[in-house]
């Protein structure tokens, strides 16, 4: 919806707002709010033609908040959702509609191949927002049709409504951090948006199809010969942060038949460690995330702060693994998932998945769902990320 001059008043009332920072928790930026949401919402977004406009429609997004998006969008700002312009470049096999993104998002596309596919995408701003807070001023300034943000972040949306821009809530936790079946709802509600871009059957089987083909050899392993992961999601000189029960790691390890050594922690988001917890779960695989900068030498050879990792199960049998970044940081949901999850499980159980070949099921995937043709060297980039994807 383009912004009409007769917004003016209502831009005047936000100038006045005081705009005050957001804190949060490493984890929480990962998506960068992925808090869950109080309030009761449907299980599926609820897509209707609005009978009084037809140039517009009605959707119900994730907060369970009733939308009126126009039909015809053709600027995207996206906030605090941090996953979701790779999705949506993906989805769209353009990022010529996003004016702006926060920049996490930038700095994942900058160090992927999404800015070599899509090198439009870096022409989006990002100085409208900062953490979870926006400058009104600045985004009414890139004239959006429509604006996602993290369906915790009450306070982007107050501001949104009232400077009359329609505001999309995406969530990153509502399904329980299953990342799946969180990309099958995102591209569910992208698709009733956009329904020439309706991808949501097609994803969904494929990713589902997938799931199942992982459970079927990973579901008789023995307890005492499951793995037992470590998911380093931040690494400083002064902090180890991992998942606890209530965050993607817990997901991806029993989506591969693995054990989250940090499950016992009944924390969300991700939670801080100290390296003698570590040791005293002695994991047997450890997946580094591309939130940090480090890389599996960093670990085997110390190089960060005064850690010692070398009398660590996985450190000892070399058995540390960088995680994916193909369009985004795999760690979270995004168009890459299904892939990230096959690589997990052939990592974990190279013996169990020895007929997949990672490389080709990634330009087959892109292929087959979306009509983007990756050289081999585009895909295995994927399995070899920059350190300068960090998010922070």
């Amino acid at each position: 919806m383009k912004l009409k001059k007769i917004l003016a008043a209502a831009l005047c009332a936000c100038m006045m707002l005081t705009m005050g920072g957001c804190g949060g928790s490493d984890s929480s930026s990962a998506v960068s709010s992925a808090a869950p949401q109080s309030e009761s919402v449907s299980e599926s977004a609820r897509f209707e033609s609005d009978a009084d406009d037809a140039d517009t429609l009605t959707i119900t997004d994730h907060a369970g908040d009733t939308v009126t998006v126009p039909k015809k969008i053709e600027r995207i700002v996206v906030a605090d959702i941090y996953p979701l312009p790779s999705v949506l470049s993906i989805f769209f096999d353009s990022a010529d509609k996003l004016v702006g993104i926060a920049g996490p998002s930038m700095t994942a596309a900058k160090n992927s191949i999404l800015s070599e596919l899509y090198p439009e995408i870096l022409s989006a701003e990002t100085g409208f927002i900062d953490g979870t807070s926006i400058n009104i001023e600045e985004v009414i300034s890139l004239d959006p049709d429509v604006v996602f943000y993290s369906a915790g972040s009450d306070g982007i949306k107050d501001e949104l409504d009232k400077a009359g821009i329609p505001a999309v809530a995406i969530s990153a936790a509502k399904w329980e951090y299953d990342a799946i079946e969180t990309l099958n709802n995102w591209i569910e509600l992208l698709s009733q948006m956009f329904p020439e871009n309706d991808k949501a059957e097609l994803v969904k089987k494929y990713s589902n199809e997938k799931y199942e083909f992982v459970q079927s050899r990973v579901k008789d392993i023995p307890e005492d010969e499951r793995a037992k992961a470590f998911f380093l999601f931040q690494y400083s000189d002064s902090s180890i942060t991992t998942s606890g029960r209530m965050f993607f790691g817990q997901y991806w390890a029993e989506a591969i038949g693995a054990v989250n050594v940090g499950g016992e922690m009944e924390t969300a988001y991700s939670t801080a460690v100290d390296l003698e917890q570590v040791y005293a779960w002695d994991p047997s695989i450890i997946f580094i995330t591309n939130f940090n900068s480090a890389k599996p030498e960093d670990i085997y050879g110390n190089t960060v702060g005064a850690y010692d990792w070398s009398g660590i199960d996985a450190v000892i049998n070399k058995r540390v693994y960088k995680m994916p970044l193909g369009m985004y940081r795999s760690y979270t949901p995004g168009i890459d998932t299904p892939i990230t999850l096959l690589w997990l499980a052939k990592t974990a159980y190279p013996e169990l998945f020895e007929d997949i070949d990672i490389t080709q099921e990634t330009k087959d995937y892109y292929k087959e769902l979306f009509g983007i043709e990756l050289s081999d060297k585009q895909a295995e980039s994927i399995f070899a990320p920059a350190s300068e994807a960090s998010a922070f």
